[in-house]
């Protein structure tokens, strides 16, 4: 049988956007599910850094010092290490924010602290092995709802407002019929783990060697490394095979070399396929997108957790006090593209002028040893740059603050 739900908000999607958005509306006095399609939030490919930007919302809501006492690395500046040279990037110690340092978090601490935190709400449900197969449509193309697979059977969730957060791959954009315009990535990323000895010191999270570059993302008691390669270079590089591989790693990143070998085989090597997209339309009656399903972005930043919690911000303040009052209209759903369409376009194209002009050179060479790119070196050798850059990376274009209602206060 299929079981029936109606609420004032359904959510697809348990990412950033998605639980942000439960949790905001949820706050508001909506009566809001959340449908994940995974048992649990414990994925790799999911980004680690919380910046400054975010934090800043955290501490709006009153919620900061809690997340605080989730595993974490604090990144005060951002450094590289460019053909044996450290530079230093950024500094956060001059943003007008409760706390001027990303915070290096696995994403499922970051997502386990917000769906605890809203559930603790009369107004939030999230359920867990939800996938969204098809969403409900009725007279004159409005959206009223989502059907999902879940362990109990179908399920129809009717809704008055819908929220398309599931993704890149979002099932709730191809239903809706949705166009994507696709902006271009020259890279791809292949992810994987090498152990880390605790009380190793810091170490810059951008290393360059001949022709490579791997982000190392300190979790601890191990690196979450990002090596970059250029758009559809895998087959070449499973090619030359493992011991190349990781010979490639080692000499762009030497604090790897003492554990490389715990990587046995091309099986403990993931592929990311990189994509900067968004979509021209981001809503439908009935329907609003936010998140990697409104605009796909580069790793490069590590910005897109970022992007995707300024996305359910807007999306609150914008619409959550008239849905709570059936005061929504339709038209009102277009505001939420209209409030962060430039802040996308701008952030898409910083990512692509990035990645033309110094990741794609940095790649291209695999005999040499890169040094700093010009504009780096520029960067790094001026600290009023380094802070403007630092606010870029740190706060965003045209960041968001929390001005929904609250119904409920979190605790």
């Amino acid at each position: 049988m299929t079981r029936t739900i109606e609420v004032d908000c359904c959510v697809a999607g348990g990412g950033p956007a998605g639980v942000m958005a439960g949790l905001l509306f949820a706050r508001a006095g909506c009566k809001t599910l959340v449908l994940e399609k995974h048992a649990d939030f414990l994925r790799d490919f999911r980004g680690d850094t919380v910046h400054p930007s975010t934090l800043e919302v955290m501490h709006e809501l009153g919620i900061l010092d809690g997340f605080l006492q989730r595993p974490h690395r604090r990144v005060e500046k951002l450094a590289g290490v460019f053909g044996g040279q450290e530079l230093y990037l950024t500094d956060f110690s001059s943003l007008p924010t409760a706390c001027k340092f990303i915070a290096l978090m696995p994403q499922w601490h970051f997502l386990d602290f917000l769906t605890e935190t809203a559930s603790n709400l009369p107004t939030f449900d999230i359920e867990m092995r939800a996938q969204v197969v098809d969403l409900i449509e009725e007279g004159g193309g409005r959206i009223t709802g989502i059907r999902a697979d879940t362990e109990d059977g179908p399920l129809e969730v009717r809704a008055k407002l819908v929220i398309g957060a599931d993704g890149r791959a979002s099932i709730v954009r191809e239903k809706a019929g949705l166009k994507v315009k696709d902006i271009g990535a020259p890279i791809d990323v292949l992810w994987f783990k090498v152990p880390r000895d605790v009380g190793e010191r810091d170490e810059p999270l951008v290393n360059t060697g001949p022709g490579h570059i791997i982000i190392t993302l300190d979790r601890g008691d191990y690196y979450q490394c990002a090596f970059i390669i250029p758009k559809g270079a895998i087959d070449t590089v499973r090619q030359k095979g493992l011991d190349a591989f990781k010979r490639a790693a080692v000499k762009t990143a030497e604090r790897l070399g003492k554990h490389i070998d715990d990587l046995k085989s091309f099986d403990d090597i993931k592929l990311l396929t990189v994509k900067i997209d968004r979509l021209e339309q981001w809503s439908r009656p009935g329907l609003i997108m936010i998140g990697d399903s409104a605009h796909a972005m580069s790793p490069v930043g590590g910005i897109g957790i970022n992007l995707a919690i300024q996305d359910a911000v807007a999306a609150a303040n914008l619409l959550a006090e008239d849905l709570r009052n059936a005061t929504l209209q339709d038209a009102d759903l277009d505001k939420v593209r209209k409030r962060r369409l430039w802040p996308t376009r701008a952030t898409q194209f910083a990512q692509v002028e990035a990645q033309n002009n110094i990741i794609k050179p940095l790649l291209s060479n695999p005999g040499k040893m890169p040094g700093p790119p010009l504009p780096l070196r520029i960067v790094a050798s001026i600290p009023w740059l380094q802070r403007k850059l630092a606010g870029l990376i740190g706060l965003g274009v045209r960041p968001k603050h929390v001005t929904s209602p609250e119904k409920y206060k979190l605790s």
